[in-house]
């Protein structure tokens, strides 16, 4: 029997209710919608220029030059997910505190950095970062947003949101002629990347091993060829292409946009 556009329509909405209802982020023909809000805490590190933040786990280099700002946070091992969650945006929510600033209904920061666990305390007192704790150690420009920084740590509310960005997919290479190391940047919607692949114009598609954080890394004799990337989202499983990002007189420590991002 058809199925009228208007009959579809809602049965995306109510397919998008039911994941979003059940905590957990929702995909819809590749589109990523929120996660509902969790408790968490959130403390800081660094001081008004963010300058500790830069560079970090993820391997983002200088978050200003590449597009991330100061709105960023390091994740607990338990929300890092072993570098799978670089790039990945949330909503913060300062809650039951007389430190939040009540006029402030969230900010929106992107995971850039892991805060490693402090087994020397406990994680009540000091470990704030130890499993399974969900937190958000955030830049202190950040943090100032949502609360007054002289509390040091304040309970706060947290989901996933779609990660907006301008632009296509960015790569930063490193590495050498037959060991590429690339870093994806900018990358849209669930602002996460769980597989890649590099085609040189000579090649085949070549599956690429995740590194850490948010770099891949292929085996393979790539010199001299053009180069192009398949993507796949954690989050989303959508996969996209980026045709010809690098020229065949690419180079390791340059960085190449495309014109395609997730959704």
């Amino acid at each position: 029997m058809a199925v009228s556009l208007q009959h579809r329509r809602l049965l995306l909405i109510l397919f998008s209710w039911m994941f979003i209802m059940m905590g957990k982020p929702a995909t819809v023909a590749g589109l990523f919608q929120p996660s509902q809000w969790t408790q968490a805490h959130a403390t800081f590190y660094g001081d008004e220029s963010a300058s500790a933040t830069m560079g970090g786990a993820c391997g983002y280099g200088n978050l200003l030059i590449n597009g991330y700002g100061t709105d960023t946070a390091a994740l607990s091992s338990t929300l890092f997910n072993d570098g799978y969650a670089c790039g990945t945006c949330y909503e913060i929510q300062c809650v039951e505190s007389s430190a939040c600033f009540s006029n402030v209904p969230y900010t929106t920061v992107t995971a850039t950095n892991i805060c490693p666990p402090n087994w020397a305390e406990a994680s009540d007192n000091g470990g704030w970062c130890n499993p399974p704790r969900p937190h958000f150690d955030m830049s202190k420009p950040a943090f100032m947003k949502i609360a007054q920084w002289k509390a040091g740590i304040v309970p706060v509310m947290y989901r996933r949101v779609a990660c907006v960005k301008s632009g296509g997919l960015r790569f930063s290479f490193q590495g050498n002629g037959y060991w590429l190391l690339v870093y994806v940047m900018n990358v849209g919607g669930g602002g996460d990347i769980s597989n890649m692949w590099v085609k040189g114009s000579g090649t085949e598609w070549i599956s690429m091993s995740h590194n850490w954080g948010a770099s891949y890394q292929a085996f393979a004799t790539l010199s001299g060829q053009s180069l192009s990337f398949k993507a796949t989202s954690y989050t989303t499983k959508e996969t996209i292409i980026a045709w010809n990002v690098a020229p065949t007189n690419w180079g390791v420590g340059l960085t190449y946009s495309s014109n395609v991002n997730f959704s």
